[in-house]
């Protein structure tokens, strides 16, 4: 196989160090930085934060810690960016991230992946009586979130529209690293 994607994945928690992405992007060689920050109670912070403020609802640390002081080295060495910090404020992670690149410099196309907010259909849900799946209890009248897991195809069609970041919301965890596998072998469902 002569084609090789270098695929470096640098945050596994909404959290973690960001010494990891700035070591990967600097001397990692990669083509591909990957973060995934999202687990079941990290989404449900990110609920009341946004329900707080409209504005948040995201890994802010991926904007701030991450993005905003690697925004230039990745921007020349070409490296395109996938991860799930969008939590439940994809978009606001974009606007977050876009003026980061515009303070940096740097223009870089940022994709959001939706689809994964399911609130709208909370109502039908409980009348189809869909159940919790382990104990079989009811739709909670009250819900902070309701997000579905969605797949890495969505990821390659945002990279094979040019992305150089892409954001998502709630994604399986594999989604981050095999997205950018289908972007670049072309593979079929």
């Amino acid at each position: 196989m002569d084609h090789v994607v270098r695929i470096g994945c640098g945050a596994g928690f909404w959290g973690d160090s960001p010494e990891g992405p700035a070591q990967l992007v600097r001397s990692g060689r990669i083509d591909y930085l990957v973060m995934d920050y999202l687990a079941e109670i990290t989404m449900s912070i990110l609920a009341r934060m946004k329900a707080k403020r409209p504005d948040l609802g995201y890994a802010t640390d991926f904007v701030t810690m991450v993005m905003k002081p690697l925004a230039r080295e990745i921007a020349d060495r070409r490296i395109r960016v996938v991860t799930n910090a969008g939590g439940v404020n994809p978009q606001a992670c974009r606007d977050a991230l876009l003026g980061v690149f515009r303070e940096a410099g740097v223009d870089l196309k940022v994709a959001v992946v939706l689809g994964d907010d399911l609130a709208a259909s909370a109502d039908r849900y409980r009348a189809e009586g869909v159940r919790e799946m382990f104990s079989g209890a009811p739709i909670p009248e009250r819900l902070a979130s309701v997000n579905a897991y969605l797949g890495a195809f969505p990821i390659a069609a945002a990279l094979d529209d040019g992305a150089d970041v892409v954001i998502t919301g709630r994604a399986v965890d594999s989604a981050v690293v095999l997205g950018p596998l289908i972007h670049e072998f072309g593979w079929r469902p």
